[in-house]
């Protein structure tokens, strides 16, 4: 099992390279943040771009593999996101990853309001979601693309150099409903889930197994090996904080590992919620637990 954690743009440059640094250090297999304008309750607080955050944490660090989780059609278009993508995959030498999300959720959503999008269903914004995903792919694996669609037009766009990984950077795709699990069976080298239900802990468990046994169908339905798409569960989508202890992170490590997850991944810990925790915490979870949970 591989075990990532985010760490949020709220942070100065000066206050937050020191994270990136210590993810590597303590052994964390990948390192993410979050794209979006502004988040929740911190959306009135400092906040910092992700693409520009995450080219910073490359040229800090070696190994960890870096991602954005996620990225949505909320305020991105395809086109210059690709070119963000190719660059920051040569700047990290190919560690990137790129998560990507319909953008339903309120993050997305506040995002289209503060750009002024219209308001659109969710029917809308899954379709949406589905050509995004679709378009982007085009663009990473085919050097003058060209589009015509419902949401998205392309005229011969170009890719060069391309992406350091082949055929292109790799997608992680967040989805719980069943169409966008089916773009992620469809497209994805990743699957991304928060889990659902949940006002206790294991009513959120029973819905995370739910889940993986929908998207295990999804694979199914696109002849798609499941060993050949990693499982990322977020753990602190449930009503636990996964780094509140070493026990409680172990626990939850290994319960994911037994429904089929290969990754899961925790919040670096915050003064204040959300993520509210200790950072003598993690370095503890690093210390007595991460190698024993990456054998799992």
């Amino acid at each position: 099992m591989r075990v990532g954690i985010v760490i949020l743009t709220e942070d100065r440059w000066w206050s937050g390279e020191p994270k990136w640094r210590q993810a590597e250090e303590l052994g964390f297999d990948h390192a993410w943040t979050y794209d979006h304008l502004a988040w929740r309750n911190l959306a009135d607080g400092p906040w910092l771009s992700a693409i520009p955050t995450l080219t910073a944490a490359a040229t800090v660090t070696s190994r960890i593999a870096l991602g954005t989780l996620v990225t949505a059609p909320s305020y991105r278009h395809p086109v210059p996101f690709m070119r963000d993508l190719i660059t920051l995959d040569d700047i990290s030498d190919g560690r990137l990853i790129a998560g990507l999300g319909s953008g339903m959720a309120s993050g997305g959503l506040r995002d289209r309001a503060t750009i002024g999008e219209p308001e659109r269903g969710k029917a809308e914004l899954a379709a949406q979601f589905e050509e995004f995903v679709e378009v982007l792919d085009g663009l990473l694996t085919t050097d003058k693309f060209d589009h015509r669609g419902r949401f998205y037009t392309v005229n011969g766009a170009r890719n060069l150099p391309g992406s350091v990984q082949r055929p292109r950077v790799p997608f992680a795709i967040a989805a719980n409903g069943p169409r966008s699990q089916a773009v992620a069976a469809r497209f994805g080298q990743g699957w991304i889930t928060t889990g659902k239900g949940g006002d206790d802990q294991e009513s959120w468990w029973r819905g995370v197994a739910q889940l993986s046994e929908q998207f295990t169908w999804a694979l199914d339905a696109h002849d798609r090996d499941p060993g050949s798409v990693a499982r990322y569960l977020m753990l602190d989508s449930g009503p636990t904080y996964a780094l509140s202890s070493v026990e409680t992170f172990t626990e939850a490590a290994n319960r994911a590992r037994k429904l089929g997850f290969t990754d899961v991944i925790v919040h670096w810990p915050r003064a204040n919620e959300p993520y509210a925790g200790s950072e003598a915490v993690l370095e503890r979870v690093a210390d007595e637990a991460l190698a024993e949970v990456k054998r799992l």
